[in-house]
């Protein structure tokens, strides 16, 4: 005799022969149960099938999942669609974040409001206490599964409430589309399409060089440098407010003459030779480790130091990387002076600005 009929034996109970096909689901259900011992002490279903009570929570778990998928439907509009770059006069801009945190925010509600009712309300209250044992599952043992597992899907009531299943399958596709947008959206636009990872602000417009300016857009000579001194310069195109170029800030710095010939030597080395203007350097504010503004420039040592993680890079070897955690030099921007007396780009970076990326040899 099993374990488990012994232990049915000692409560007076005959065991129940779950292979018989003309057992109901519930009595397998419940004589699973029982060889698992689990003790059911309460079992009260909420709602009498067929009731308006019923037909009003599968309405309303049904809105729920429905307006789940409505919310996340109108995320994918947003993120795919709704204009997302900065142009002067239109303004819509900045709303692309708060739609879609509120979207994703009423979609994410949905499930969970609708998934509480529908448990809270229409699923039957059950309190249940099983005692622990260890032991290789027999057929009987899987036919129980299995049939328990049928059983909680009809508990749950979708074939009898078909609204609530085409609601659910309604609301959950489009919430799957939405975790998979970003992921999917990142491999439909070609990462090198029109050179964006290699492109700044600084490229050529229409065949004309692009000046260096201040921040106030004012251009700059090579008077407005002084031995030694340094200023961050920008891209001198009309850019607004937008954040379309904000990987192009260089430091413009005028190297003392020694220091200007040990750079120079650098420059050569790495076929550089041309990218100096004079005494006169750029390189690449956006630090190669995690894209901070390394701007703090030490004359005395020629040294450019990154306030983050403190990577320090040296201006006279190529703004090699001599400490801290970058492993790749700046970037260093071809500069001139125009016929009027203006610094400008004589091309853009011909490295990719800021941290690695994967693609990386």
């Amino acid at each position: 005799m099993s374990t488990h009929t012994e232990h049915q034996a000692s409560q007076g109970r005959e065991p129940l022969d779950v292979l018989d096909p003309r057992v109901s689901r519930f009595d397998v259900v419940q004589e699973g149960a029982r060889r698992d011992d689990i003790e059911i002490v309460h079992y009260e279903p909420q709602v009498v099938p067929g009731s308006k009570a019923e037909r009003r929570l599968t309405r309303t778990v049904a809105s729920m999942f429905l307006l789940t998928g409505l919310a996340a439907t109108a995320f994918l509009v947003v993120y795919i669609w709704w204009p997302w770059q900065w142009e002067p006069g239109r303004g819509g801009d900045k709303l692309y974040t708060p739609l879609l945190g509120l979207t994703l925010g009423l979609a994410l509600l949905g499930i969970g409001f609708g998934i509480l009712t529908w448990g809270k309300k229409l699923l039957p209250k059950e309190v249940s206490i099983q005692d622990r044992h260890d032991g290789p599952g027999s057929p009987e043992d899987r036919k129980i599964t299995g049939e328990t597992m049928l059983y909680l899907a009809d508990e749950m009531g979708v074939r009898r409430r078909p609204l609530l299943g085409v609601s659910l399958v309604a609301g959950l596709l489009p919430v799957g589309a939405v975790a998979a947008a970003p992921l999917v959206g990142g491999l439909i636009s070609q990462p090198h399409k029109n050179n964006q990872m290699f492109t700044t602000g600084f490229a050529p417009v229409d065949g004309r060089k692009v000046r260096l300016v201040r921040e106030d857009g004012r251009p700059i000579r090579p008077a407005d440098v002084s031995a030694g001194g340094q200023l961050t310069v920008f891209p001198g195109i009309d850019h607004g407010v937008s954040n379309k170029y904000a990987d192009s800030p260089a430091l413009l710095i005028h190297l003392r003459e020694s220091d200007a010939v040990e750079s120079r030597e650098a420059n050569a080395r790495v076929g550089h030779g041309d990218y100096m203007w004079g005494n006169y350097a750029a390189y690449s504010k956006i630090c190669t480790h995690a894209g901070c503004p390394a701007s703090l420039y030490e004359q005395q040592t020629n040294r450019l130091l990154c306030p983050c993680h403190q990577s320090q890079f040296l201006i006279t070897d190529n703004a090699r990387p001599i400490f801290g955690p970058a492993s790749r030099r700046l970037p260093q921007l071809p500069i001139e002076v125009d016929e009027e007396g203006f610094f400008v780009a004589k091309s853009d970076y011909t490295e990719t600005v800021g941290p690695d990326f994967w693609e990386r040899p």
